[in-house]
């Protein structure tokens, strides 16, 4: 059937299985809007505030979901505008389709209105970018973008369209999507051989689990692993979830802001395995001396990550849930006893902790996931209450935990948590922003009131930028340089502007009253919840230092140097 570019487009995305795309209209996208109307019983489009806004949305829709997400743009500005959201997916290996409209064939190239060679400019962020036009490409392209997005090690591709082929044109033939199947032909048995004797041969394995666990639905052959050998797991921010919080077992996050017994047990380990992380300087510290005494055994999906920022001793390249199958059905089950005795001793003698005689972050954490029962989709934006979230909100299931772990993207999480509500309707979902981070994209208030939906919105607001100041304390002489936001924005005043309920929380006793609310409400509901502006992250280790260096509070106040 003969049918416009637009509608081309339309057509491609219900064949996909799309049933939700985050956007904003302009001149150049202007007939596809135009074949949305038309299919709009079959589509949900959700009109954003702005278009950061639409492709953050997009990717809390890929990762709670675990389909791909789609973002619209028109061209030049609306265009750019998707960069950051874009480059955030890619990061974190996150499937995302970013349609734009460009200017028609004729007019590329010649400094048109609202011009940009989009497809370049993300290049180096996307797994690919094309660019259509020619209509009889268009719809074959449309398809690879999806399978590209989907398969091997997910990230996002955009696919930019000229004006003059979203008006034309050309006989459509419906097609079933293209199959992606788990990578698994680079999976050598020589390797799982290998790794099968490290693990027999290791008597203080250690596990560390990043993104790739989540991604790969590999949850069930990690836990099993885990107790299998009997070894203690700890994660990266990606990978939250992928093990559940609540196993006896887990150790708390690793790096930077992990825990002690995380950080210490790895640097003492003899085997470290590795499921699906890239070894991010924000968990390895000194990657030199990173889990020095131990041998690593890394699993990915992705050969360029195995042994990129850290050298190991073997490794399996291939599809990790399928890796995992096939190593747990060389390795017979094994006892630590003295090593998980010592393990539990560190988690008791060094327990996450924080000041319980006033209003913090942690504390607002803890009661959100005691009233939710750790069964809430948290997306984060990025800072202090970033980690408090990653540190004291217990994840048991994957893509329950949505926050930019590579690009470290502030405004990220208010789009994100539409998108996950949008995709999972009858999920709980709540934001949790600091007030420099809600500055940034808090004009989707007004997007999530335009959906009807229920979702929560807590800001951390300490009137700083929070990781900032922490850092200007600890390493900058108490310089603080352009951190303080102590003005007169109003936080309830602006959310009911838009159409949101939202209430102030100044002390412990108001916490439960107001999460109650708003978890039972109706429609958005955000809580300003405000906290002191020198609480600080803890456990922490200073960047490039060592991660058994790792300090808290109370080494601080007993004359730990930094």
């Amino acid at each position: 059937m003969q049918l416009t570019g637009a509608e081309i487009i339309v057509e491609c995305l219900k064949e996909q299985g799309v049933d939700t795309v985050f956007g904003y209209p302009g001149g150049a996208i202007l007939i596809v809007y135009d074949a949305l109307y038309e299919y709009r019983d079959e589509i949900t489009h959700v009109l954003t505030s702005h278009e950061q806004g639409a492709s953050h949305a997009a990717d809390g829709y890929a990762r709670a979901t675990g389909k791909v997400g789609v973002c619209m743009a028109t061209s030049g500005p609306g265009a750019t505008n998707l960069v950051t959201g874009i480059a955030t997916a890619y990061m974190d290996s996150v499937p995302v389709v970013a349609i734009t409209a460009n200017v028609g064939k004729a007019l590329l190239g010649k400094d048109s209105f609202q011009e940009v060679d989009i497809a370049g400019i993300v290049m180096p962020v996307t797994k690919h970018s094309y660019i259509v036009k020619d209509i009889t490409k268009l719809a074959d392209t449309i398809r690879k973008a999806f399978y590209i997005a989907k398969s091997g090690r997910p990230g996002p591709v955009l696919v930019d369209v000229t004006k003059d082929v979203t008006g034309a044109k050309y006989e459509y033939t419906p097609r079933r999507p293209a199959t992606v199947n788990r990578e698994t032909s680079e999976i050598r048995k020589e390797d799982v051989d290998t790794a099968a004797e490290m693990i027999k041969a290791a008597e203080k394995p250690f596990i560390f689990v990043g993104g790739g666990g989540v991604i790969s639905g590999a949850s069930k052959e990690i836990a099993e692993l885990a107790h299998k050998i009997q070894a203690p797991v700890c994660d990266s921010l990606m990978g939250k979830g992928a093990f559940s919080g609540e196993d006896p077992l887990y150790t708390g996050m690793l790096g930077m802001h992990g825990t002690k017994t995380s950080n210490l047990g790895v640097s003492q380990c003899d085997l470290l395995i590795v499921l699906g992380a890239r070894f991010s300087d924000r968990v390895t510290g000194n990657a030199k001396t990173f889990a020095k005494q131990a041998k690593i055994l890394q699993l990915d999906v992705d050969a360029a990550e195995i042994n990129k920022n850290v050298i190991v001793d073997a490794y399996i390249e291939g599809d990790l849930k399928e890796s995992l199958r096939r190593l747990l059905e060389e390795i017979p089950e094994k006892h630590h006893p003295e090593w998980i005795e010592h393990i539990q001793e560190m988690k008791a003698k060094y327990p996450l902790s924080y000041d319980h005689t006033q209003l913090t972050g942690p504390y607002i954490i803890e009661k959100l996931y005691e009233l939710t029962g750790g069964d809430a989709i948290i997306t984060t934006d990025v800072g202090q209450h970033q980690m408090w979230a990653a540190q004291y909100y217990k994840y048991k299931k994957p893509r329950t935990f949505l926050t930019s772990g590579g690009l470290g993207t502030m405004g990220y999480g208010l789009g994100a948590a539409i998108g996950a509500k949008m995709g999972c309707p009858d999920k709980t979902v709540v934001n949790i922003a600091g007030d420099g981070c809600f500055r940034m994209n808090m004009n989707e208030i007004a997007t999530a009131v335009r959906c009807g939906r229920p979702l929560v919105q807590i800001v951390l607001n300490n009137h700083v930028l929070g990781m900032v100041r922490q850092w200007q304390t600890l390493f900058y002489g108490h310089r603080y340089s352009h951190t303080v936001l102590n003005d007169a924005v109003d936080f309830v005043k602006i959310s009911e502007g838009m159409g949101a309920k939202a209430v102030r929380v100044t002390k412990m006793e108001e916490v439960e009253p107001a999460l109650k609310e708003a978890l039972s409400s109706n429609g958005p509901v955000v809580l300003d919840c405000w906290i002191d502006q020198d609480l600080s992250v803890f456990p922490m280790v200073a960047a490039g230092d060592d991660i058994d260096n790792v300090f808290d509070e109370e080494d601080l106040k007993n004359g730990k140097s930094l």
